[in-house]
C-alpha cells in the first residue's frame, strides 16, 4: 500500500475533503447527535458539540500522518458544510487490506449520496493508495448499508454471527469485500 493521506476527492455531486475543527457544529447538527444515525454504530450520539469538537481535533491531528484516511462528505450544491463522514476504520499493511466505515445525516438518506461517496473512496483506495482489498461490514439489521456496499461492487462474503457490537448490543456482522483483481476481471 501507498500511504498518500486524505486527499480531496470530487465526484459529480460531492466533495470529499479533510475535516476541520470548525466543522464541529455542522457535524453535530447533521449526524453526530442523532440517535437514528448512530443506532448501528459503535459510538453513542454526541450529547454536546464539545464531544464532536474533541473528536475532530483527533482526526485533524491524524492528518499529519500519511496513513490517515478520513473524509468529510460535502454536497457541492450546499457549500462546504459536511453531511457525513467516510474513512478507513481498520487496515492490515501486510495484506494491503482496508476496511471502510461511513455515516451520513438522516436528511440525506436514500438519495444515492453515500453510494457516490463510497464508490469514490473505493476507487481512491485501489488507485491512489494501492490497496489490494477493500472491505466493509454492517449490522444484519441495517440492510440499507449493505445495499450501498453492493452498489459499489463489493461482494457479500458471509455473516459472522454474534461477532459485532454496536449501540444495539451484540449483533451479526454482514461482511463485504472487493479485491483489486476483481475489478480487472
Amino acid at each position: 500500500m501507498r500511504f498518500v493521506g486524505t486527499r480531496r476527492i470530487e465526484t459529480n455531486r460531492l466533495i470529499l475533503r479533510r475535516f476541520a475543527v470548525e466543522d464541529a457544529q455542522a457535524m453535530f447538527d447533521n449526524w453526530a447527535s442523532d440517535p437514528e444515525v448512530t443506532k448501528y454504530l459503535t459510538w453513542p450520539p454526541h450529547e454536546r458539540v464539545a464531544a464532536t469538537e474533541q473528536l475532530l481535533k483527533l482526526w485533524v491531528d491524524d492528518y499529519a500522518r500519511e496513513d490517515a484516511f478520513q473524509w468529510a462528505i460535502t454536497l457541492k450544491e450546499n457549500g462546504d458544510a459536511p453531511i457525513g463522514s467516510i474513512g478507513v476504520v481498520n487496515r492490515d499493511e501486510r495484506t494491503g487490506c482496508v476496511e471502510l466505515g461511513y455515516c451520513i445525516g438522516r436528511a440525506w438518506w436514500r438519495r444515492g449520496i453515500m453510494t457516490e461517496a463510497l464508490g469514490a473512496v473505493v476507487d481512491f483506495m485501489f488507485g491512489e493508495a494501492g490497496a489490494r482489498r477493500v472491505a466493509c461490514r454492517h449490522d444484519a439489521n441495517n440492510p440499507h448499508s449493505g445495499a450501498v456496499m453492493k452498489k459499489c461492487g463489493l461482494r457479500y462474503e458471509g455473516t459472522l454471527r454474534g461477532a459485532g457490537w454496536n449501540n444495539q448490543g451484540v449483533c451479526d456482522l454482514c461482511c463485504y469485500g472487493l479485491l483489486a483483481s476483481d475489478r480487472d476481471s
